[in-house]
């Protein structure tokens, strides 16, 4: 196991924090989120989806928000989530910096979140990976539903990494794995990566965790000793999954800066800032955002 003292922090709030939101959140404010998130320091910002929007409706002006955000901010990364190879095409389209593809772990969830089968998506891999490699974009793969199904239950350690094995071949950039319904606990996350590791040296891992029982920070944590390299996270805690029954939002970017700057381990982001964002957002959707560190502020106490 070996413990980083930095991590790269992926922000997620414009795509899996607002994808399951009720509230119709409108391209300028979604511009102004990703627009915001880089003020923070953001390297990386997952800033859309390119998803059915009569399945995901929040998702429908995918090409009008990278429409406003392309060409402003050079050097930095806009990663579109795409679900399928045409996903993939949209995305090279709107001029997306890295194509993030989707692969789910369980039966049930594959079938409602992609109306395919586990085999269908990992072979879907090699398509989008030649249509990301066409455009000269990185690929990154996210497997969904890495530690649990809320369908299918246990998602065995030995299921994922077979998965992983086969993903290895379309030479992605890195590998994420998603806790989609917040099930996971830490030695979960340091076997994931431990396992992962062993498979490659040469790819990237990253982590994806939602909140929903309280063991977000728990298993960044985990995965931080572990030696990842990206966290996703989310600014304010806002996200769900629109196919995942009682799935909340992803562990808070905000959270996540306060525990890892105690523990002295570096971000390169601005809590200041992304606690001020996590305030307008509450705004923008008309409700408070699960943070605990908006709700309790900064320790010590200062201007946030």
């Amino acid at each position: 196991m070996s413990q980083n003292r930095s991590v790269a922090i992926i922000e997620v709030a414009p795509r899996d924090g607002l994808q399951n939101e009720k509230v119709m959140v409108s391209t300028a404010d979604k511009i102004a989120l990703v627009e915001r998130s880089f003020a923070a320091g953001f390297r990386h910002v997952e800033a859309v989806s390119f998803a059915n929007p009569k399945r995901v409706p929040q998702m429908a002006d995918a090409e009008a928000v990278m429409e406003g955000l392309v060409g402003r901010h050079p050097g930095l990364n806009l990663i579109g989530l795409a679900l399928n190879a045409r996903g993939a095409e949209r995305a090279v389209a709107a001029r997306c910096t890295q194509i993030n593809y989707v692969v789910v772990a369980s039966e049930t969830f594959a079938n409602r979140n992609q109306n395919a089968s586990v085999a269908d998506l990992v072979a879907g891999t090699k398509e989008v990976a030649a249509i990301a490699r066409a455009a000269g974009l990185p690929m990154s793969v996210s497997i969904a539903t890495a530690f649990g199904c809320p369908f299918d239950g246990e998602v065995p350690v030995e299921r994922v990494m077979a998965i992983v094995e086969t993903l290895l071949a379309s030479d992605p950039f890195d590998i994420g794995f998603a806790d989609t319904i917040g099930c996971a606990v830490p030695p979960q996350v340091t076997e994931m990566l431990a396992r992962a590791q062993a498979l490659s040296r040469t790819v990237k891992w990253r982590c994806h965790f939602h909140d929903t029982r309280n063991t977000g920070v728990a298993n960044a944590i985990a995965a931080v000793m572990a030696g990842v390299d990206f966290l996703d996270a989310s600014t304010g805690g806002v996200g769900g999954c629109p196919f995942a029954p009682a799935a909340t939002g992803n562990v808070a970017t905000e959270d996540l800066l306060y525990t890892f700057g105690r523990m002295g381990i570096a971000t390169g982001l601005d809590i200041a800032t992304v606690i001020d964002t996590a305030r307008w957002l509450s705004g923008v959707l008309g409700k408070p955002v699960p943070s605990a560190l908006l709700r309790a502020g900064l320790f010590p106490a200062r201007a946030a």
